[in-house]
């Protein structure tokens, strides 16, 4: 595409049926939630119901594979499969690997002489100076609040050329305001999004040598540490290969891992993902590989402290507020020139020392008795002084553990406070995260 505008301007809007709180809701705080984690006689969503809904290349593997299929961002996606609970297919994860599909992510490329001063603009995060093939999370911000528009994994794959992944559920705030402010920002930026492409997750402690099996070109894994990424063919059981996907170290888990994007602007993903996916479940068998859906993913994420945009992270919430200081560098710190710099700068320095600070912090809970979730009421001598914004009962540790929002002052590990679960107050104890370590492959 030749110019930004057209590649927003000719894009299609998500169906106007999806739901705000259909797209942001934990699959943790679904009423079925419970009924889910059963092994019972799995019902699949009809062809009808999902009419309006977008399919992944992976849709038909799904309903082979049993998979239970849900509304979620726009797509029908599987909350889990029928050959495993959710409770399940969360400890084969953290003991083998399982294989997410997660191409209802908004894949984007910025390309130009001008894309990383445009990021820059958008983002507190430093990208002139950013290795090429390295990838680092960082926040796209509103001017004026500080306030966070969608959280994004970025990788630098060019001299000047950038792959952004986004959320699903902000399809069409982000595509409106990635188009208004390159409006703004000027010429020397080229907005391609890979819309129909297929990106999927493999994670696990045993994610590195399943991949190395499946590897169809010379790639030295032990040395492609969190972070990075790398341009590789896979096999296909016919004896073929794919074409070359971008395989970046990562994931949502907090285990060790790779995203595997299949670039559907270049290739014909929705004919290769499946095939290299049929591959990887066969090379690997299901002792080692499992497939895994958004229930188990949730879970995961919580336990590993990440946050769910929509539920921990939102328009009014500044990355300092939400403990995320740390993607902003020291030299962006110094020189600002960021959306909302002008709010989120003064934040970082508490008011203890002369800063603005912050008036709440997001902090991690155990909660003793009923789960907590979203929207549960924190309390401190009856007194409200926070909410819940993800609680799921942990599988790992065998406790209900949350994320939240307390008032500034009680953000340290060990303080108790009350947390309102279903009308009653139950103890939440504000604990470090991540709950369960992370195990990423990083250079020591």
């Amino acid at each position: 595409m030749k110019g930004f505008g057209n590649a927003v301007r000719a894009a299609p809007r998500l169906q106007a049926s999806l739901t705000k709180s259909r797209l942001n809701t934990s699959f943790a705080a679904i009423p079925a939630f419970k009924v889910y984690q059963q092994r019972v006689d799995v019902r699949y969503a009809s062809d009808t119901a999902n009419a309006d809904l977008k399919k992944t290349p992976l849709y038909d593997l799904h309903i082979a594979q049993g998979g239970k299929m849900v509304p979620f961002a726009g797509h029908s996606m599987p909350v889990q499969y029928a050959n495993a609970s959710l409770a399940e297919s969360h400890h084969f994860t953290r003991n083998h690997a399982s294989l997410f599909d997660v191409s209802h992510m908004v894949q984007h490329i910025f390309k130009g002489p001008n894309a990383a001063a445009f990021l820059e603009k958008l983002t507190p995060s430093g990208w002139s100076n950013q290795g090429i093939m390295q990838s680092k999370l960082t926040t796209f911000l509103w001017p004026g609040t500080g306030g966070i528009v969608d959280d994004s994994v970025i990788t630098r794959i060019g001299e000047d050329e950038y792959y952004v992944v986004t959320n699903g559920a902000c399809f069409e705030k982000d595509c409106k305001y990635l188009d208004e402010e390159l409006g703004k920002f000027g010429a020397g930026v080229e907005w391609t999004r890979l819309d129909g492409s297929g990106l999927v997750a493999l994670q696990g402690p045993q994610a590195a040598e399943i991949l190395k099996e499946a590897l169809a070109s010379e790639v030295n894994l032990d040395k492609l540490y969190f972070g990075n990424a790398v341009y590789a063919d896979l096999k296909l059981a016919d004896g073929s290969k794919t074409h070359p996907v971008l395989i970046s170290r990562g994931g949502y888990t907090g285990e060790d891992g790779f995203e595997i994007s299949f670039n559907g602007k270049l290739y014909p993903a929705l004919e290769s993902t499946t095939p290299a996916v049929e591959s990887l479940l066969k090379i690997a068998g299901p002792e080692r590989l499992q497939l895994a859906g958004l229930g188990a993913r949730d879970s995961l994420r919580l336990e590993a402290g990440m946050c769910l945009y929509g539920n921990d992270l939102d328009d009014t919430t500044t990355p300092v507020e939400a403990g995320l200081a740390w993607v902003i560098p020291k030299d962006r710190r110094a020189t600002g020139g960021f959306h909302g710099a002008e709010v989120i700068i003064p934040q970082l320095t508490p008011k203890s020392k002369g800063g603005a600070g912050v008036e709440r912090r997001r902090v991690g809970f155990v909660v003793q008795g009923a789960p907590a979730r979203d929207g549960a009421e924190v309390q401190k001598d009856g007194e409200p002084v926070g909410k819940i914004t993800s609680g799921v009962p942990s599988p790992t540790l065998g406790k209900n553990i949350a994320m939240g929002y307390v008032k500034d002052g009680l953000q340290k590990a060990g303080t108790e406070l009350d947390v309102v679960v279903r009308g009653r107050k139950r103890k939440g104890i504000v604990t470090k995260m991540p709950f369960v370590p992370s195990r990423y492959h990083k250079l020591e």
